[in-house]
This record gives structure tokens, C-alpha cells and sequence, in this order.
């Protein structure tokens, strides 16, 4: 008898009226995150068609006469567009560099920790900027850095110290601007970091002591392997961040001594498009950075997929 050598093709289970009856729990529990990206993430983008039209507030979006790609044409004849971008690709790729390899390195540390009572306590520590509002870091920042009346440069003062321009110089606020994100952000990536290296086997340490492996050769070949999905995929998702920016942290930073470096995407939106009541400006400057975004975060993705395939560590 002969046998077939056709590969079996695998069947997805079909969903039916029996299935919904006897897991109707689950299906009611994913409808409410489902209802929320549908209203608040879905629905808004019927609004993206704001850019290709003359928005008039009191004509509606479908009533305002449609004007095809002219705001975008206005937008890139823009010489503050073109700062803002130059600004926001700077600002988040610094921020890459500087910013996604130190929880990383914090998380590695931490688990190699023996002290319990010492390693709750950084924990701690490095966790509570998270849960701050930037306008109260804001706020900090201009108490402990102001050239005329923070305290670091009163200190300084003291010892006959020139002040230093923190929040004033453009090179020093970049710094500045790097320092606190990684204050206040590096906490929260240890976290996730943290929760990674609890999945590694144990099993894998006792078999590295074994055959005699030092501290940093486990690290090499154990914990960085274990973590790497990890890394990628907020590699990945910080990469598809590259082309916005938040808010808050440029906004409550910056001040006109600083502009040429300060004013980024979110902060000129809201200046030349919500300010100045130019709706289509503000909609066709978001419409072109989330686009620009989409192909950052499809790049990346791109690029993990091929060099997780020739493998790393």
C-alpha cells in the first residue's frame, strides 16, 4: 500500500456558536480593551483626513473643502518643520544610545546581587522617578540647575565656582535633557529587564559553575541570551518611536535661550498648529511622523528578524 508523503495541512479551529456559549466569559473580557483601541485608537483616524482638507471649525471635516497634498507642500516649505524634525531625530536617537543600554546593565547588576535588604532598597530608589510627572521634574530641574538661583549653582557659588549654564547653553541642556530622561526612565526598563532574567533557567548557572565559568562568561553566554527577545522587541519599539516625541519632557525643559535645540515635532504641533488654531498644519506634521514612524518600526523589525536568523550570542 503505498503511502502518502504530502505534509498534513494543519486546520485553524473554527469558531463556532458552541465555543462562544462555553467561553462566553473570555469573549466578554477581551471585548472591553477591544472597545477601547477601537474608540480611542481606530475611530480617530477618521480625523487624519483633516490634512488633505482646508479645516473649517465651523464647516466640519467632510464639509471643508478638500485641498489634496497643499498642507503638505506648506509643511515642508517650513524652515521651523525641518528644525523640529532635525531636533527630534537628534534628541531620540542620543536617547537610544544613552538611554536603552543603562537598564540593561542596571538589571544585570541587580540580579548579581546577593544583599536582599540592599537590592530592594535600589530598587526602590530607581523605580520612584517613574511615578513623577514631568512638570514636577520640571520643576525640580529649574529649583537644582537655574544659572542664577538653583541650588548646584549656589553651591558652586560658594567656592568661587562659575556658574554652569545647565538650562541655558544648548550643549549643556542637551545634557542636561539626556541626564533626567535617564533619571527618571531607567527604573521602569530595569523592571522589565528584571522580570526577563526570572525566566532564564536556573539549571543553566549550576552547569556553568560546574565546568568552571566566571561571573562575566555566565553573564555572556547565560544571561544575555536569555534576555534577548527582550531587548529586541524594545529595541524595535523604541526605534518606531525615533520619528515622535513626548511632550512633556522637551516642553517643560526648554525655554527660548534654547530653541534651537529644544523644539522638537510635539512642541512645534502645538505652537503652530493648536495655538495658532491651524488644524490642518497640526494634523498633516502628525500624519507625516506617524508614517515616518510606521517605516522606522517595519525597518527595524526588518533588520531584528534578519540578524536574529544568523544568530547573536
Amino acid at each position: 500500500m503505498a503511502i502518502s508523503t504530502k505534509p498534513m495541512r494543519r486546520t485553524a479551529p473554527r469558531l463556532s456558536f458552541r465555543s462562544l456559549l462555553r467561553e462566553w466569559q473570555l469573549y466578554i473580557l477581551i471585548l472591553v480593551p477591544l472597545m477601547f483601541f477601537v474608540t480611542f485608537k481606530y475611530v480617530p483616524m477618521f480625523g487624519a483626513v483633516i490634512a488633505f482638507k482646508e479645516y473649517n471649525i465651523f464647516k466640519g471635516i467632510w464639509e471643508s473643502p478638500w485641498v489634496g497634498f497643499e498642507t503638505f507642500r506648506e509643511v515642508f516649505q517650513m524652515q521651523g518643520f525641518y528644525l523640529a524634525l532635525r531636533n527630534t531625530f537628534m534628541l531620540n536617537l542620543l536617547d537610544l544610545l544613552v538611554s536603552f543600554p543603562l537598564p540593561i546593565i542596571l538589571a544585570i547588576v541587580l540580579n548579581e546581587l546577593r544583599v536582599q535588604w540592599f537590592k530592594k532598597g535600589v530598587q526602590m530608589v530607581l523605580y520612584l522617578p517613574h511615578f513623577i510627572s514631568w512638570v514636577i521634574i520640571g520643576g525640580i530641574a529649574i529649583q537644582l540647575l537655574s544659572t542664577n538661583t538653583g541650588i548646584v549653582n549656589n553651591v558652586l557659588k560658594s567656592f568661587n565656582i562659575q556658574a554652569i549654564p545647565f538650562l541655558t547653553e544648548p550643549i549643556l541642556w542637551v545634557f542636561t535633557y539626556l541626564g533626567i530622561g535617564i533619571w527618571q526612565s531607567a527604573g521602569w526598563g530595569t523592571i522589565i529587564y528584571l522580570a526577563a532574567l526570572t525566566g532564564i533557567n536556573k539549571d543553566l548557572y549550576e552547569a556553568a559553575d560546574v565546568d568552571g565559568a566566571s561571573r562575566v562568561r555566565k553573564i555572556w553566554h547565560i544571561t544575555m541570551p536569555g534576555i534577548k527577545p527582550t531587548i529586541i522587541i524594545l529595541l524595535i519599539i523604541n526605534i518606531g518611536h525615533m520619528a515622535s516625541i513626548g511632550f512633556d519632557r522637551p516642553f517643560v525643559l526648554s525655554n527660548p535661550l534654547v530653541t534651537d535645540v529644544s523644539e522638537v515635532i510635539s512642541t512645534y504641533v502645538y505652537k503652530t498648529g493648536i495655538q495658532s488654531a491651524r488644524y490642518t498644519i497640526a494634523t498633516a506634521i502628525g500624519l507625516f511622523q506617524a508614517v515616518i514612524g510606521l517605516i522606522f518600526l517595519l525597518s527595524a523589525d526588518f533588520i531584528s528578524r534578519k540578524v536574529n536568523d544568523q544568530g547573536i550570542w
